[in-house]
């Protein structure tokens, strides 16, 4: 049995994927861990997950959790996920880190440090958005340079990041596939009397409000007709399932990171 604890066990996913992890075969809840300030310290993982009482305390530091587990999974923040990731990295414990907002730095850091464990990072762990990232790759080649690209996400108002991860994630595939230096051609606001729209462009435009889960549309829009990809999540347990089916894949693999597409087969 795979023992995983769960980072910021209290918030809108970590709670959620500790739910889960109480319904899903081959895995279980050992612990979680919040912030040291966070009212729920000391309390009973119910308090966070509901259900009956556990008999586990939920802990201020992932070192409190590493003797129990044999895996960690992580939504909290890019900053925090690294530091989580040092402490892992220290005791062998494998990772999956779904947090978004990750610099090319801290990437390039946490590599480093899964050279010590295995570790999963993904900015979507759904695995039909994974494959909506293969999918929009291929359309890319086919419609080649003949087609405006444009990627518009929307999610709830308390989302920190913009735009998600996971619009950064699909323009960059676009770029790739048509390669193109996203740096150079990544358009993020238009706003005034600009000019007309440059060929090479690729447009991320975020919209914030509400409740959305998320959704994600990548438009190849031509003269005289368009193609639109859509992905839309309707809930918090697409991304949570996901989670654990690669904290499952993950153990046993050799160090180093991986993504969804290397867990679902389709890289």
């Amino acid at each position: 049995m795979i023992r995983a604890a769960v980072a910021g066990i209290a918030g809108r996913m970590g709670s959620r994927i500790a739910q889960i992890l109480g319904e899903s075969e081959g895995i279980e809840l050992a612990g979680g861990f919040e912030f040291s300030r966070h009212p729920l310290v000391g309390k009973d993982l119910s308090e966070a997950i509901g259900g009956s009482p556990t008999g586990k305390k939920i802990a201020e530091r992932i070192e409190d959790v590493l003797e129990i587990s044999d895996i960690v999974i992580d939504f909290t923040n890019a900053a925090s996920s690294l530091e989580h990731l040092k402490a892992a990295s220290t005791r062998g414990r494998s990772m999956v880190i779904g947090s978004t907002g990750f610099t090319r730095e801290q990437l390039n850091e946490a590599a480093m440090l899964a050279s010590a464990v295995s570790c999963v990072i993904s900015p979507n762990m759904s695995v039909g958005v994974n494959i909506l990232f293969k999918i929009v790759a291929d359309a890319a080649r086919l419609l080649g340079e003949g087609c405006d690209i444009e990627i518009i996400e929307a999610h709830h108002r308390f989302k920190k990041d913009a735009p998600s991860g996971t619009a950064m994630k699909l323009a960059q595939v676009v770029a790739t596939a048509l390669d193109r230096d996203l740096a150079q051609v990544g358009v993020y606001a238009r706003h005034g009397m600009i000019g007309e729209r440059s060929g090479p462009e690729i447009g991320i435009q975020t919209i914030r409000g509400g409740d959305i889960v998320g959704e994600h549309t990548v438009m190849f829009a031509s003269l005289g007709e368009r193609i639109e990809i859509v992905h839309r999540a309707h809930s918090r347990d697409n991304f949570a399932r996901g989670a654990i089916r690669a904290a499952k894949w993950v153990i046993g693999r050799p160090n180093g990171i991986y993504d969804m597409s290397d867990v679902l087969g389709i890289k």
